[in-house]
């Protein structure tokens, strides 16, 4: 049988396509490094591209593979969680913390409250709708703020700036959380009567935030054993593996949302108490290149499969409000809420205005739309889907194309040499004797 040189096998497409992917994962960031582009825009733009042939008939829209659109965003942010913490080596104290605090308990309310009164007023959405855009809208991405957080572990890359994205983007991911469930509750008592305030506040609220805190330490605790005070050689360290950062991940997830509990925010507690069993070992570091790696991986393949939603009809419900509504969100909801909550905070203005400024939107509210719109009746998904890609578009651009400058910038003013840090390759490129 003669070779058909035009007709492929769709396998060996796949092979050849991941194997560029995954070429680029390694080569791009470096790339990248010094210029006022992220690589979350190249992928779109591949992604919209191949989306585009007249061959390529799939059309990735998440409502029409609305369970693989709510598993595989949950994937990239868990990854991203475990990532996060165990990059931060400032220990957990209150007073440590107070930047993420003031993000937490100022910042996120006030844009979910903003988001959900110019949702239901100025849009037209229904209360409960708009509150689900809210909740979706209002969390920092962990998984697209990758280039405003810490650098790896024991860098020397964690300002207040890079902690208090980072810790923000960790924690803020658990507690929107409760605000999607009131979503869902108001949903269904619209629908069929049943009171919702008192199982809202004790069971998602009280119970699931309490839980995943404390079933993340308890786990984080485990790992944290096992990995490095094990008597004898066989501790876990010992392996040199760092895949059982993935491990602790994918347990930590599973037995916390098995208990009915908030997963995010279980993940990214087990992060930080993993980190905190033995914070000087090297182990962390091949741990975080690891997790660093394959976040990055699937983080690519999922914004190629957005990059080919938006040449398939994701933005076609727009109306012209909902484009005013989004930049709204990205240039005063977020940074006037920002500024508010970092009032009297001991930092300069140039610091609080980077850290108002990069509320970056991503992968997490893909996540709580698709979470949301799973498990309730809602009229007008598609209008939603077409509002957060728009809000996620514009934020991959907007900060993409302006973290590089912002933050050189923001090095230089604090006496820190941005090009002596480039020099450094990337997380995850590094040879066994720089691990």
């Amino acid at each position: 049988m003669q070779p058909t040189f035009f007709s492929p096998d769709p396998y060996i497409l796949i092979l050849t396509g991941a194997g560029l992917l995954i070429a680029l994962v390694a080569w791009l960031p470096l790339a990248l490094r010094r210029l006022p582009l992220s690589l979350p825009i190249v992928c779109i733009g591949i992604g919209a591209a191949i989306f585009s042939l007249p061959a390529v008939t799939l059309r990735p829209l998440p409502l029409d593979f609305p369970d693989i659109a709510e598993r595989f965003t949950e994937f990239v942010v868990i990854i991203a969680l475990m990532g996060a913490g165990l990059k931060l080596d400032r220990p957990f104290s209150w007073r440590k913390w107070g930047v993420t605090w003031r993000l937490l308990g100022i910042t996120m309310p006030l844009g979910i409250l903003a988001i959900t009164a110019m949702g239901g007023w100025l849009l037209g959405l229904s209360w409960v709708a708009a509150l689900l855009l809210a909740a979706s809208l209002a969390p920092t991405d962990p998984v697209l703020a990758s280039d405003v957080q810490v650098g790896p572990p024991k860098s020397g890359e964690e300002d207040e700036v890079r902690f208090g994205l980072t810790s923000e983007a960790g924690l803020n991911d658990g507690f929107a959380f409760p605000f999607v469930h009131l979503a869902i509750a108001l949903g269904l008592s619209a629908t069929t009567g049943e009171p919702w305030a008192k199982q809202w506040l004790l069971y998602n609220v009280l119970w699931e935030i309490a839980a995943g805190v404390i079933g993340g330490w308890l786990i984080g605790r485990l790992f944290g054993w096992l990995t490095f005070h094990v008597p004898a050689d066989t501790k876990l360290s010992k392996t040199g593996d760092g895949l059982i950062a993935i491990s602790a991940t994918f347990v930590s997830y599973g037995v916390t949302e098995l208990i009915h509990c908030y997963g995010f925010l279980a993940v990214f507690v087990t992060a930080l108490t993993l980190r905190r069993s033995h914070r000087e070992h090297e182990f962390n570091r091949q741990m975080h290149d690891i997790t660093e790696q394959v976040e990055r991986l699937a983080m690519m393949v999922l914004l190629l499969l957005f990059g080919g939603a938006l040449v398939s009809g994701l933005m076609r419900p727009l109306q012209w409000m909902d484009v005013a509504a989004a930049v709204a969100i990205l240039l005063i909801i977020r940074p006037l809420g920002g500024m508010i909550a970092l009032a009297g905070f001991k930092a300069s203005t140039s610091e609080k205005m980077t850290l108002a400024f990069f509320g970056i939107r991503g992968v997490g509210s893909f996540y709580y739309l698709a979470y949301g719109l799973n498990h309730m009746e809602l009229a007008g998904g598609e209008r939603l889907w077409a509002i957060v890609g728009l809000v996620a578009l514009l934020s991959i651009l907007l900060h993409g194309l302006t973290v590089t400058p912002v933050m050189r910038r923001l090095d230089r003013t604090q006496g820190r040499d941005p090009d002596a840090a480039d020099a450094t390759p990337p997380p995850g490129l590094q040879g066994p004797a720089s691990a």
